[in-house]
């Protein structure tokens, strides 16, 4: 990918359909004993935060590169 966001938008499939995987196998094998229901815990966690924390990520690269989180006067704004 050419730029950060861009690899933080296709980060973010990954990291938040991998974890629900994982915890569908280990329910799979290990039925929903304790084992199975602190898996799928992790996963509405990691499911419910894990854009959080790509959102914050694409927000302090932006203040780090522009100063300031917000739009520029003179900035485009892409929108389809």
């Amino acid at each position: 990918m050419p730029n950060l966001m861009d690899r933080l938008h296709f980060l973010t499939a990954a990291t938040s359909l991998g974890p629900a995987f994982i915890a569908g196998a280990i329910v799979t094998q290990e039925a929903l004993n304790h084992q199975g229901i602190f898996a799928v815990l992790i996963a509405v966690f990691l499911l419910c935060f894990g854009p959080v924390l790509t959102h914050a990520t694409a927000r302090a690269v932006r203040i780090r590169r522009h100063g300031d989180w917000r739009g520029q006067p003179d900035e485009k704004v892409h929108r389809t």
